[in-house]
């Protein structure tokens, strides 16, 4: 039996690297209907918001690596991860899809390793998803961003569409700047040819031992970002409150907050809307009741947001189970948070978060509030 190719799909925190892979499922599912894709999804918090947009696009199997690195914390779940994949889904191919602070190299070596060990496997190439709106600002301050852009086979430029030409040729020469040769191609909103991602046949990634990257990962690159965890609990049939959420969308710094990820139930009205640059500010159908509530996964990421209604059970999926967590009570988690934030951000914005009443229930009940910081 061939062994299972594996494409590394890696970026900062916000480049596009979910919208990405959420774009080539129609393209591989056009040419064969029955391609099975398999998805390793790592989170840098303990909400598995994209793990649950994966699951919901027709990718036949995920596997959630939640609440640190892929690359160094959690590098010894990756194996099983990728066992559990090839005996229950069978796929045709495994993406391993990062957070946004992983090293691209140390995770490619340590695939090689799993590929020779077990034999069932081989590294297709590394993808690396550059922001081009955002890049010339984070890209100074993180030494993770800078080797994402070095170890990786090919270099996706995305969210170029409402930049000038001026700052996309400032963004190639920095890549330039690391002295490398990388094939590059610009996606289309998001989108890439599935022939180009897939396929890439990688000779950099499979090439890297474990020598050849430790004078890199003796960065801390944890310490870039700092992350919260947020839970707003309520009686059931409560829901979150839309404009004062809405508030918090509008007004987070992005040199202060790079990623805001949610699962949450909500009004299926019209105070719940994607930012104006997002693609599309509509979130349900003009059909939709008012007075309905609603479960929805948000993005947010430098400034722009989307919210993807989904279903009750994909909430109650992605939060806590209630039942056995507090069997005698009658709250529920109605808002589940990750906030990935710069450095030093994080004891500011939890007292802001505790004192501003962004994040409450609508009613007379505000809901009962929880901020840790777990990074």
């Amino acid at each position: 039996m061939a062994p299972i190719p594996i494409t590394i799909v890696t970026g900062f925190l916000g480049s596009g690297k979910t919208t990405l892979l959420l774009s080539l499922v129609p393209q591989l599912r056009a040419a064969n209907p029955s391609y099975r894709l398999a998805l390793v999804k790592n989170e840098f918090g303990d909400v598995a918001v994209d793990s649950q947009l994966a699951a919901s696009s027709a990718i036949s199997g995920v596997q959630e690596l939640l609440n640190g690195c892929i690359c160094c914390n959690l590098v010894g779940q990756l194996a099983p991860a990728l066992a559990e994949l090839r005996d229950t889904v069978q796929p045709d191919r495994i993406v391993i899809e990062t957070s946004g602070s992983a090293f691209p190299a140390t995770l490619a070596m340590e695939v090689n390793r799993i590929a020779r060990d077990a034999g069932h496997f081989v590294l297709d190439g590394v993808v690396s998803v550059i922001d081009v709106e955002n890049w010339s600002g984070y890209e100074d301050t993180s030494f993770t961003a800078r080797l994402q852009a070095r170890y990786t086979d090919l270099i996706v430029y995305n969210k170029w569409e409402a930049c000038s030409e001026r700052r996309f040729d400032d963004v190639r020469d920095r890549v330039g700047d690391l002295e490398v040769d990388i094939a590059w191609v610009k996606s289309d909103r998001g989108s890439v040819p599935v022939d180009v991602i897939f396929g890439i046949d990688g000779g950099l990634a499979r090439a890297l031992t474990e020598g050849d990257h430790d004078h890199d990962h003796n960065h801390d690159h944890q310490s870039e970002v700092e992350v919260l965890s947020i839970a707003l609990r309520g009686t059931q049939g409560a829901v979150v409150n839309a404009p004062k959420l809405m508030a918090l969308l509008k007004t987070a710094p992005k040199d202060e907050i790079y990623r805001i990820k949610s699962v949450l139930v909500g009004p299926s009205s019209k105070d719940l809307h994607n930012s104006e640059n997002s693609g599309s500010a509509s979130v349900l159908p003009s059909s939709a009741p008012e007075s309905a509530r609603t479960g929805y996964i948000l993005n947010w990421a430098f400034g722009r947001w989307t919210f993807t209604p989904v279903d009750q059970t994909t909430v109650d999926q992605a939060t806590v189970d209630q039942a056995m967590e507090e069997p005698s009570s009658s709250d529920r988690i109605l808002l589940r948070m990750t906030m990935i934030l710069a450095r030093h951000e994080s004891a500011r914005w939890k007292r802001k978060l505790e004192a501003n009443q962004w994040l409450e229930l609508d009613g007379d009940d505000p809901g009962k509030l929880t901020v840790t910081r777990i990074a």
